[in-house]
């Protein structure tokens, strides 16, 4: 079995409550697992969930961003689990301790171990070697690091798509075998090597870009990319819009309610992620890279007011050879979200 495969069918494991062997430890998650009289004496976490159960003071949860092995005086049932599991859950569950954090064995499997976690939509904890656990979907580090190289993505259809800004418009979709997310490229005008294109990566949003979200910016710049693209259509230019199906920033749909409710709570955005153990910044732009690579687009203008925006798909081969603001007007309701962008995150407003 390949690489990529294992990994796919990993994720396909943790999506459905089924426990996954990484390195040494057998791991259930502690979101979907299920099993009459599943228990453990240990869980692995994260370091964000590590310093609200107070255990950022021992040495073995001291270190920022590494996942951390606790152990419990009465062990860990799936209640238990789920209710250390999720932030959201804290008012309505005093937590029950105290927590002894313990030395990792294997800190490659446990960072693996976090990422699934991510990738599969679920919070980043779990059983580590349940009683009642008897088969696991194996993967390792390597398979990761082989699934993630994003060469595998390919284009898998292409068609012609007038929309109301920009009637010679073009829809490309991409899919890879081994993952389940189809990303979309729409192209406005005429391709034309001769010309650079304005670009606009967009992660997904169904909140804003669909229900019309007040909390967020992103539906209004959806519009707002693709007005100024169907301008340069006009003017004999061309755009591209990469629509990746990486909700949340990579998070997924589900964690990134879940922020919202500790933004509710009083949480910002960036402590409301931390909060759930997941990254502010969990996007694939390999991803966006090989898009541009495969539609034959090698410099672009980047529509974005994030700098590090910029700085990430240079990093991985792309030719930014302009940067072009992207600013709107806020509202009431994510005043507080854009400056949290422009103040902790380095966004140009």
């Amino acid at each position: 079995m390949s690489a990529t495969r294992r990994v796919a069918q990993a994720l396909d494991a943790l999506r459905h409550g089924w426990a996954v062997r990484v390195g040494p430890w057998v791991l259930l998650p502690a979101e979907t697992g299920f099993g009459a009289g599943v228990a453990a004496r240990h869980m692995l976490i994260s370091s964000a969930r590590a310093a609200t159960l107070k255990l950022a003071n021992q040495r073995e949860a001291a270190e920022p961003e590494a996942p951390v092995m606790i152990r419990g005086a009465a062990g860990f049932d799936l209640p238990l689990a789920r209710a250390l599991a999720d932030p959201a859950l804290d008012l309505a569950n005093p937590l029950k301790g105290p927590f002894l954090a313990e030395a990792i064995a294997d800190h490659a499997a446990a960072v693996t171990a976090m990422e699934l976690a991510r990738l599969a939509g679920v919070l980043p904890a779990f059983l580590v070697d349940p009683a009642g656990v008897e088969e696991a979907q194996e993967v390792s580090p390597a398979d990761l690091a082989d699934w993630k190289d994003a060469r595998h993505l390919q284009i898998a259809s292409r068609a012609r798509l007038p929309v109301s800004v920009c009637e010679t418009a073009e829809i490309v979709a991409f899919r890879a075998m081994d993952d389940l997310r189809e990303h979309v490229a729409l192209v406005l005008g005429r391709q034309n090597a001769d010309r650079m294109p304005l670009v606009r990566l967009h992660s997904e949003c169904l909140t804003g870009d669909v229900l019309g979200s007040l909390k967020c910016d992103c539906g209004p710049q959806l519009d707002a990319a693709l007005a100024a693209m169907a301008q340069e259509a006009n003017q004999g230019g061309w755009g591209v819009l990469l629509y990746l199906r990486q909700e949340g920033r990579g998070i997924g749909l589900v964690n990134k309610l879940r922020a919202y409710q500790l933004q509710d709570q009083g949480f910002d955005t960036v402590d409301a992620n931390q909060r759930l153990g997941l990254p502010n910044e969990a996007r694939d732009f390999p991803v966006a890279a090989r898009m541009l690579e495969l539609i034959g687009v090698k410099a672009i203008r980047l529509m974005t007011n994030n700098p590090a925006k910029v700085e990430a798909l240079r990093g991985v081969g792309v030719d930014v050879a302009e940067r072009v603001a992207h600013a709107l007007p806020a509202n009431p309701h994510n005043e507080r979200y854009l400056a949290t962008k422009r103040d902790r995150s380095g966004h140009f407003l």
